[in-house]
């Protein structure tokens, strides 16, 4: 049960490194602390007094629908303002106050994240964005030519382009598989990676969670497939953290990168890279460090001079996450996808989601797409007629629109925006 004490506590003093809370934060917090008290976080979900004093949190502008969250989120102001004061503290005198007195401070980011995570600090290296992450695992293992990496051609883009580039220069293999959206069970997903894999398969990357349609994948059963064949796991999770509540015990996997600007809500420039103990010597870092850093997770943080301010106010976002809780922000996310989702659905049969609701696979990320419809041409209607940003989605075997809201997205926006695509489909967007 949350009390006023245990949420004020997770707000303000999970870390030397967080801020002095403006006074209005706290009575805001305060008065979030006395609503959510108790409550089950599906019947939370919709209780607009509560969420609106977490939207207070938030400096976003309102002449505008912001619904593109999955790409990277606004920070909410507190967690801005400190890494403003740390910049500008930074600026007095960067090699004492960036260097002697700031950045010693990333072992409590290190500590703060590992626990939340679930994992030893030992094994939690600060990193810029999930690209960072994941292209340390991409390049950091050895691999030789003919050996076999499985992806799906639903990764992220950037991740496949890394491989390719592998590919090109070392003469790996780069298998990409497919599969139907939505699928139609978890089990469907790992059979298609089974049926790829030969006796030269080294790797597997799989993402958490996808950004083209919001799919959960079955990280677990991959690992449990692939460890006792020596095959290795990496997850690129840029989406998943904190946008829905695991551990990495959930996942029993051994390598993960993620963003944190995205559902963590940090200033953009956060991520994080999670290596297994008996995993970092193997696997190099992007850039040198030495041997005697082998065993050594800092050695992934190795990127020259670089602002403290960017890592310090991860510790602050991280206990406005832990104070909002992750169940009640989950059960939000889902409650705003489905308002729209299903309201689509429901009025209109041209109206396809690609994304599986009602399902524990699934989270705020959903893909709709409407029969006979430009969806690329209706996204752009969206934000020049009425200011709503999406995402429109063009995939080699699907087309549509992403819509990621956040916590500081209203019924009001999404309402909005459900109406506008209705109108469209009604009217055309000529």
């Amino acid at each position: 049960m949350t009390t006023r004490r245990s949420f004020l506590s997770a707000l303000a003093g999970a870390s030397v490194t967080l801020p002095v809370f403006r006074e209005q934060a706290i009575a805001r917090a305060r008065r979030a602390a006395e609503m959510a008290s108790g409550r089950d976080p599906a019947a939370l979900a919709g209780d607009e007094a509560y969420w609106t004093e977490i939207q207070r949190a938030f400096d976003v502008d309102r002449t505008m629908v912001n619904l593109n969250n999955g790409g990277c989120s606004p920070a909410p102001s507190h967690v801005l303002d400190q890494m403003i004061r740390d910049l500008k503290f930074s600026n007095e005198l960067p090699v004492d106050h960036m260097w002697r007195v700031l950045e010693p401070r990333i072992e409590s980011v290190r500590r703060d994240l590992a626990r939340d995570f679930g994992c030893d600090p030992e094994e939690m290296a600060i990193t810029r964005n999930a690209s960072e992450s994941n292209e340390i695992m991409i390049f950091g293992l050895d691999l030789k030519a003919g050996d076999e990496v499985i992806v799906t051609n639903q990764n992220y883009g950037r991740m496949i382009t890394a491989w390719q580039q592998r590919a090109r220069r070392d003469g790996i293999v780069l298998k990409q598989i497919s599969f139907k959206v939505p699928p139609p069970s978890q089990q469907y997903i790992v059979d298609q990676f089974r049926a790829a894999i030969t006796p030269r398969t080294r790797v597997i990357e799989v993402t958490h969670i996808t950004n083209l349609t919001g799919q959960i994948m079955p990280v677990r059963e991959l690992v449990e497939m692939a460890r006792p064949l020596g095959i290795e796991v990496f997850v690129d999770g840029a989406h998943a953290y904190a946008q829905f509540p695991f551990k990495r015990d959930d996942l029993g996997c051994d390598y993960y990168g993620t963003s944190l600007h995205k559902w963590l809500l940090v200033p953009i420039g956060a991520g994080f890279l999670y290596v297994r103990k008996d995993k970092q010597k193997k696997l190099w870092p992007l850039m040198a460090a030495a041997p005697e850093q082998d065993d050594n997770i800092r050695k992934y943080e190795e990127i020259g001079t670089h602002p403290a301010a960017n890592h310090n106010a991860i510790s602050a976002a991280l206990a406005f996450y832990r104070a909002m809780g992750a169940e009640r922000k989950f059960a939000r996310l889902v409650w705003l996808r489905d308002r729209w989702a299903k309201r689509l659905l429901a009025e209109n049969d041209r109206v396809r989601v690609l994304t599986p609701l009602d399902s524990p696979y699934a989270g705020a990320i959903c893909l709709f797409s409407v029969a006979g419809m430009d969806m690329p041409k209706l996204g752009g209607w969206l934000y020049e007629k009425y200011r709503i940003v999406t995402t429109p989605i063009v995939h080699a075997e699907f087309t549509g629109i992403r819509i990621t809201p956040n916590v500081y997205t209203t019924p009001d926006e999404i309402d909005l925006f459900a109406e506008k695509v209705l109108e469209a489909i009604k009217k055309g967007v000529a």
